[in-house]
């Protein structure tokens, strides 16, 4: 469902401008070789007044995805590009604002169905559908400061690394392989 962002068109006024800003930029068809998904808050209705959108990307060469990340939004307001590692992995981000939103570009060498940020989305959206009353108190931990990984783990109880602990809540309840 989420792997295009179609469904955006006929959402709430919020999802249908990060529609209209995704387009006009031409992100999707920009870097399409790097299989660009939207995921975070937005996509599943629990973003604040904040919440940037996060674009997560298939990377295999760092270099080439860095020129065309410069070259394609460096002029951006806000734009900022950085190499780190996360789970040992090598990642990049670059972020700047566009059409009203913060944009969070994230590419890792991993499949874009098996990043981190797809996998928590799926568990997520998952658990608002089987669970609809949880949407309003996760946006009120959201409100407070939380980040959203977290305030799911208060909301079911889990301890420890909420991003780890969020992955294997979704293996255990099988919403994830």
């Amino acid at each position: 469902m989420f792997l295009s962002i179609d469904y955006l068109k006929e959402g709430n006024p919020r999802q249908q401008l990060a529609y209209k800003a995704m387009h006009a930029l031409g992100l999707l068809i920009d870097l399409e070789e790097y299989t660009p998904v939207l995921c975070g808050t937005l996509p599943i209705n629990i973003d604040i007044d904040n919440s940037d959108l996060d674009i997560i990307m298939e990377v295999k060469n760092f270099d080439a995805f860095e020129k065309s990340i410069v070259a394609l939004y460096g002029c951006h307001e806000g734009f900022r590009i950085k190499k780190t590692h996360i789970r040992g992995n090598p990642v990049m981000k670059a972020n700047f604002l566009y059409g009203g939103f913060e944009f969070e570009l994230f590419g890792q060498d991993v499949l874009v169905t098996e990043q981190y940020a797809y996998l928590h989305m799926i568990i997520e959206n998952t658990l608002l559908r089987k669970n609809p009353p949880i949407r309003e108190e996760i946006i009120a931990l959201k409100k407070q400061g939380y980040k959203t990984e977290p305030a799911f783990c208060k909301v079911l109880g889990l301890e420890g690394d909420p991003y780890e602990g969020l992955i294997m809540y979704g293996k255990e309840r099988g919403i994830i392989t």
